[in-house]
């Protein structure tokens, strides 16, 4: 395919006129940094002498804000709770110029919050506070009402789902309904285990595990060759029919990612990774820089690789992160170019 940073550079230019919104699971990912030096005497367990903490917009909003970073304009759509953790992931979206108008705060619900425990640059653990949440009659006429308004001024959508009760039918069929309509791309990041009628979306970006279990196939393991890999090719055909979806990026961890697409042979992009640290969030990175590649008017392979090239970027970084236009465009430099 052979994206160039030339034509990067031009899609990276219309991203300030685009506007992408994220509908779906809004987290807040909380980090607690520190070192270890000794065992816990009560358990076979380091002690992490913290030094500093921060939190950043996780889950849906954290797709938000790497749409926000690449320089595309931005505004999510969930549910959120009445508690001190709601307050301070509104206030993270509203600094990192994401809209909230569609981040609604309801009384009996909790903010979903995970928190990971970081010593010498490495997770030592992570606690998920977390619970889907039902939504009442009037809440949901509510969500549904201000998504309406939110999908008319949006140019690309990504349904971001993580099985927590933000995304229902109702509310996947307003979508799509209105993405038809007014012919916006949609991507859609799944989540095994929640199977709801996703019908006419333009990309999705699962993970080889995801693929598979939505695909309801066991997975032999990987194969060196991801073009040889009959198992994925099969997944392929499977959740492209399951979602009627045009095209499905299938990522692969260090192997890259493998596109499909409606008519055409599968085809395979190594990854662009030079060090890994952390691969929290790369795949939220890649669905926010496909989606507004997508609205950009970028053809499917350009998009996906983009995406690929800031994920790169991304793993490269500890904690949940983001790539700016910048970074993406030094990390495509080489002696070819």
């Amino acid at each position: 395919m052979g994206l160039s940073r030339k034509r990067a550079a031009e899609l990276l230019r219309k991203f300030p006129r685009r506007r992408v919104l994220v509908v779906g699971d809004l987290m807040l990912d909380r980090y607690v940094y520190g070192a270890v030096t000794r065992i816990s005497p009560e358990a076979p367990v380091p002690v992490v002498r913290v030094v500093r903490e921060n939190s950043m917009p996780g889950g849906a909003s954290n797709v938000a804000c790497n749409v926000r970073a690449l320089g595309g304009r931005t505004a999510v759509a969930g549910l959120i709770g009445k508690d001190a953790a709601g307050v301070e992931l509104r206030w993270l979206l509203s600094h990192a110029d994401v809209g909230v108008d569609c981040a609604l705060m309801f009384a009996g619900a909790r903010t979903i919050v995970k928190e990971r425990v970081i010593a010498e640059r490495q997770q030592v653990v992570r606690v998920d506070f977390d619970c889907e949440t039902k939504w009442t009659a009037r809440q949901s006429d509510k969500f549904l009402a201000l998504l309406a308004i939110e999908l008319n001024a949006a140019d690309g959508i990504v349904i971001e789902d993580y099985g927590k009760g933000a995304v229902t039918q109702d509310v996947a069929n307003l979508v799509l309904a209105t993405a038809a309509k007014r012919r916006l791309p949609v991507g859609l990041d799944p989540k095994e285990g929640h199977d709801l009628d996703f019908h006419g979306i333009t990309v999705a970006t699962p993970n080889r595990r995801e693929a598979f279990a939505i695909a309801g196939v066991a997975d032999p393991g990987a194969k060196d060759n991801p073009l040889a890999d009959r198992a994925l090719r099969r997944v392929g055909e499977i959740l492209l029919d399951k979602w009627g979806a045009e095209n499905l990026a299938i990522t692969l961890g260090a192997q890259g990612m493998y596109l499909t697409s409606r008519g055409l042979a599968p085809r395979h992009v190594p990854t662009r990774a030079r060090e890994v640290f952390d691969v929290s969030g790369a795949g939220d990175t890649v669905i926010a820089a496909c989606v507004t590649a997508l609205a950009a008017g970028a053809k499917f392979s350009e998009a996906a690789e983009l995406a690929n090239f800031a994920a790169g970027v991304v793993v490269g970084k500890l904690g949940t992160a983001a790539c700016t236009p910048e970074e993406l465009l030094n990390h495509m430099r080489s002696p070819a170019e």
